[in-house]
């Protein structure tokens, strides 16, 4: 057992956002005004997005950088069509408990496949997303 105090961690940023009216006809607006959405229940009335396209758009983009971090590590050249498909699955019960899955089709163009595996088998090792999400939501992440 390990008895070394946690190492200390440097703020980078924090998002804040704020929010009302829920995902039926909610708003969500951040405070440098950079961020300000509708929000509507996905497939539903309304011209809005949902939690779920913010949160496939939010980890698509961080894996993506993650992937330039190791690229970057391994000296490997990205090629400029890399794309990232993200899919957020929202789920309910038979006893009405909703919960989310998640995908990540990753498409590394012109990279033996080999290579590109080990970069997003890395970046889902450093993402913060894919961290955030390990262990609590059933993930999958697919080279396509």
């Amino acid at each position: 057992m390990s008895t070394t105090a946690p190492q200390p961690a440097k703020l980078l940023y924090t998002a804040r956002v704020h929010t009302t009216g829920g995902r039926e006809k909610g708003e969500a607006r951040s405070s440098d005004g950079r961020l300000n959405v509708k929000l509507s229940v996905p497939g539903g009335p309304g011209n809005g997005t949902n939690p779920e396209q913010l949160l496939a758009a939010g980890w698509s983009a961080c894996f993506e950088s993650a992937m330039a971090v190791v690229a970057e590590q391994k000296k490997i050249s990205l090629p400029a069509d890399l794309a990232i498909n993200a899919e957020v699955d929202l789920n309910v019960t038979a006893a009405g408990d909703y919960f989310l899955r998640a995908r990540l089709n990753v498409r590394v163009p012109s990279v033996e496949r080999s290579i590109a595996q080990g970069l997003v088998d890395a970046a889902h090792q450093i993402c913060p997303y894919s961290k955030a999400m390990r262990g609590n939501i059933d993930v999958v992440i697919d080279l396509i």
